[in-house]
């Protein structure tokens, strides 16, 4: 759908990685520069959870550029989906891309349900700042166990976890958290039972014991999407996240 903004540009952009097209939503400042950029990783599959615009503005400002990556396979893009395997690659070249483009601003992920995983999988590489996990899978294993209508699309997509160990072993992204980390929010509601909260408790508990900065937001009568008052607490909190960073680090 066409999406009007007094503030801001939307427009799908096409990029390449390792030789696919991929493409991306993008609501770019239309008269400010770019100070921060806010990288979306969406949740789902295909049409299932897919970028959209109104998601995106939750994280704007008018110094803000926000963008979302369909991921390959999906919605427009070529290739194949691989669930946190060659598709990661998709986020990594797309944040370089933008902070060549913007050296000087400053970058952040939000990673959203699946989307959690790829970003927990993926920031370490990247040249961002902060990292927040919103209702986000920490653990592959973990949400083989807790969903099992899931658990066809899992075992074509990366397979069994005791016949396939090599590659849930892939994506085992707390083996690769250390004490220099960039800082990570974990924000998670107490009634999600699309990714349970037991999730980020599991997450919580890495990050004290690999001592890597982190913060908590845990909403426990909320959802996988908080309800429109907590949603505007959330929010609200994620903005002050990232001036916090940013104030700490121009220090």
């Amino acid at each position: 759908m066409p999406v009007e903004s007094n503030t801001h540009r939307f427009e799908e952009i096409t990029y390449t990685v390792d030789e696919l097209n991929v493409k991306a939503l993008q609501m770019i400042p239309a008269y400010h520069n770019v100070k921060r950029i806010v990288v979306y990783l969406r949740g789902g599959k295909g049409q299932v959870g897919r970028v959209r615009a109104s998601r995106l503005m939750q994280f704007s400002d008018p110094y803000t550029l926000v963008i979302g990556p369909y991921y390959r396979g999906s919605n427009g893009s070529e290739g194949k989906d691989e669930f946190c395997n060659a598709d990661l690659h998709d986020v990594t070249v797309l944040i370089r891309l933008l902070k060549n483009k913007y050296p000087q601003a400053f970058v952040h992920m939000i990673g959203f349900s699946r989307g959690g995983i790829q970003g927990l999988l993926s920031f370490q590489d990247d040249p961002v700042d902060s990292y927040i996990i919103w209702g986000g899978v920490s653990d592959v294993h973990l949400m083989y166990e807790e969903r099992v209508d899931l658990r066809g699309m899992l075992r074509r997509m990366v397979g069994h976890p005791k016949k396939d160990k090599k590659a849930y072993e892939q994506r085992n992204a707390i083996r690769t958290l250390n004490q220099n980390s960039p800082p990570i929010l974990i924000v998670h509601g107490g009634k999600d039972w699309q990714v349970g909260i037991h999730q980020a408790y599991f997450l919580q508990e890495q990050l004290e014991r690999k001592g890597v900065k982190h913060d908590t937001f845990y909403q426990l009568d909320e959802g996988h999407v908080p309800r429109p008052k907590a949603l505007k607490e959330v929010l609200d909190y994620i903005h002050q996240w990232m001036n916090n960073i940013e104030q700490d680090l121009q220090r």
